[in-house]
């Protein structure tokens, strides 16, 4: 019995050497390969929130004292010194030209300081409203002033026949009275304007007489045909039109105007037309610095009872 005893004792002190001595290696041991990386974890709960933090003090206000179109304006103005009296603390100014607030603060011993847009983003257009339900109709203005007279209107209008000019050879007028006026003032005309007359009336005259027509301005003639032999004539109807243009005012020898005139008559006896034209360029007696009246005139080469014209329409008109 103490045999076994003894033995079992043996057994335990070399198992207890053996366990001591793979507890510590040799120099000669080796390290073994690395293991494989092992499987995350699940990952963990959210933490609780934490406590509100205590609230900020109030921004500082400002009150907007006016306007300026930009940033350049406005420098323009704190370098004139205009800004100076309002360099305190809570005033401002809008900048127009994007909504910028420029207001006053006392850092860096006081300046001026782009606070920024005072103005949001631009929001989506709205949809369109519905219509409104019509107004009632305004009371009617009062009448305006005449507005001033156009470039083409009529100067005369004869309305009364023109003194018969007959067995004489005396020059005579061939216009009669009528509505308006022949006259244009001293220094009233302008380069460019233009005009026509028409006159017409009936004729009578014997064979081989003659006949002249001068369109004059005052004393100054503007248009002569000089002495024009007609065949007999007995109440035929004639026709005279004359135009006119000023070319250039001034006085005489400066101002110019030109006249061209026609003059035709229908015998009655087989209504064949005849007639004749003159033109005349007036650039050394005529003048728009006095005052300008029209008269045409006609001149019978010889004193005859069948020698006679007289005019019974005429209308002047300012064409430009």
């Amino acid at each position: 019995m103490l045999y076994y005893r003894f033995l079992f004792l043996y057994a335990v002190i070399v198992a207890i050497v053996l366990v001591v001595a793979l507890s510590y290696p040799t120099k000669e041991s080796a390290t073994g390969p690395q293991g494989i990386q092992g499987i995350q974890g699940t990952q963990g709960t959210q933490g609780i929130q934490g406590v509100q933090g205590i609230q900020g003090s109030a921004g500082q206000s400002f009150t907007i004292l006016g306007s300026y179109a930009d940033r350049t304006a406005f420098d323009a103005a704190v370098l004139a010194g205009e800004l100076d009296a309002f360099e305190s603390v809570g005033n401002a100014f809008i900048l127009l030209s994007d909504g910028s607030v420029m207001t006053w603060r006392t850092l860096n011993g006081g300046e001026w300081f782009d606070a920024g847009d005072i103005r949001g983003p631009q929001g989506p257009q709205g949809s369109q409203g519905i219509q409104g339900p019509q107004g009632v109709q305004g009371i009617q203005g009062v009448k305006g002033d005449t507005g001033p007279q156009g470039s083409n209107y009529g100067l005369y209008a004869q309305l009364i026949d023109s003194t018969t000019i007959v067995n004489t050879t005396t020059e005579s007028s061939l216009i009669g009275s009528g509505l308006g006026g022949l006259t244009v003032p001293a220094n009233a005309f302008v380069r460019g304007d233009s005009y026509v007359g028409t006159l017409g009336g009936t004729l009578s005259c014997r064979n081989g007489v003659t006949l002249r027509i001068k369109v004059k301005a005052g004393s100054v003639i503007l248009l002569d045909s000089g002495p024009q032999t007609m065949p007999v004539a007995s109440q035929d109807v004639w026709s005279l039109v004359i135009n006119f243009t000023i070319r250039q005012i001034g006085g005489a020898g400066t101002a110019s105007i030109v006249t061209l005139g026609n003059f035709t008559y229908v015998k009655q006896a087989n209504g064949s037309n005849e007639g004749f034209g003159f033109n005349v360029v007036n650039s050394t007696t005529f003048s728009t610095l006095v005052s300008n009246t029209l008269d045409v005139t006609l001149t019978w080469g010889a004193a005859h009872p069948d020698n006679s014209i007289f005019t019974d329409i005429f209308v002047l008109s300012k064409v430009y």
